[in-house]
């Protein structure tokens, strides 16, 4: 029985996408489902997936779409229609490690049976460079919060039981606004559960120029419901007192940006709030200079 699914948000990423096809026909454990949720694609998206799934390539591909919403409506979908045990999202612009799926299957033999929420590898880029910080050795498990909060650094790949996943609420949806941190269901799991720690490159990642994180300023100003809500979720739940008060800061600016006078009495952190307006006020013409330029 098939244990893991490999899920693709995409979005007109035909030209990258095929490189995320090879690295998992390389593979040299094909025992996975991969499903491409598209997100409103207005290239030739689906006709290479339609191609692909004639193909003889040793694994199962599904293909979904959707109109564009935003990467965690695909996201959301993705989940909705995922049935094995596992799974792990691999960006249409990244590509999955050489064996990555086969120490996934073995790590998970070794650990299922404890009460993990899935397992944290590493990312690093097309070169093999990790992404951030590396897992210090003698780490067994952990929470993204805490990882993050004692130095740690960079991206890191996630597979989740799809039991846990689905345990939490979907990604909201703010009309007109196509951006909610996927942290945020991250978030709500690591209050329950720690994740068993894999110190191996599991995705090779390749940000591009267009993508939310070269844009995140323009992100900020054309998403500002959906980052306030992350910022609420965030001080419900703070990896750190010092990035608490980054939140609370950005939690004003995101409120001001979305036009909301009732910011301070939604807020679960009402004193901190108060104190962060002029932090938040700066911030908020920062960003708008920003986008500007971007």
């Amino acid at each position: 029985m098939v244990l893991l699914t490999i899920f693709t948000p995409t979005y007109n990423r035909s030209h990258t996408i095929t490189r995320t096809y090879g690295s998992l026909k390389a593979q040299n454990c094909k025992e996975f489902i991969w499903l491409i949720v598209d997100d409103g694609s207005t290239d030739n998206t689906e006709c290479l997936v339609r191609q692909w799934q004639k193909e003889n390539c040793g694994f199962e591909i599904r293909y979904v779409y959707k109109d564009n919403g935003g990467m965690h409506t695909a996201h959301n979908i993705a989940y909705e229609n995922i049935d094995t045990e596992l799974n792990m999202c691999i960006d249409s612009d990244d590509c999955v490690a050489d064996g990555a799926v086969k120490k996934i299957l073995d790590k998970w033999k070794e650990i299922k049976n404890e009460d993990y929420a899935g397992i944290i590898g590493l990312d690093s880029d097309m070169k093999g460079q990790i992404i951030g910080k590396g897992f210090p050795k003698n780490l067994v498990d952990t929470t993204l919060s805490v990882y993050y909060a004692n130095g740690g650094s960079g991206d890191k790949k996630l597979v989740y039981r799809t039991d846990i996943i689905n345990k939490y609420p979907p990604y909201p949806v703010f009309e007109g606004e196509r951006y909610v941190a996927l942290g945020y269901k991250y978030r709500l799991i690591d209050q329950e559960y720690k994740l068993s720690v894999l110190n191996q490159v599991l995705a090779n990642v390749d940000y591009q120029q267009d993508g939310s994180s070269a844009t995140m300023w323009k992100q900020y100003v054309k998403n500002p419901k959906g980052f306030a809500f992350w910022r609420k979720v965030s001080m419900q739940y703070p990896e750190s007192k010092k990035r608490l008060l980054v939140d609370c800061t950005h939690y004003v600016s995101n409120s001001l940006m979305a036009g909301n006078r009732h910011f301070i009495t939604e807020s679960p952190r009402k004193g901190l709030t108060i104190m962060s307006i002029p932090s938040g006020i700066v911030l908020y013409f920062i960003t708008k200079y920003k986008a500007r330029k971007n």
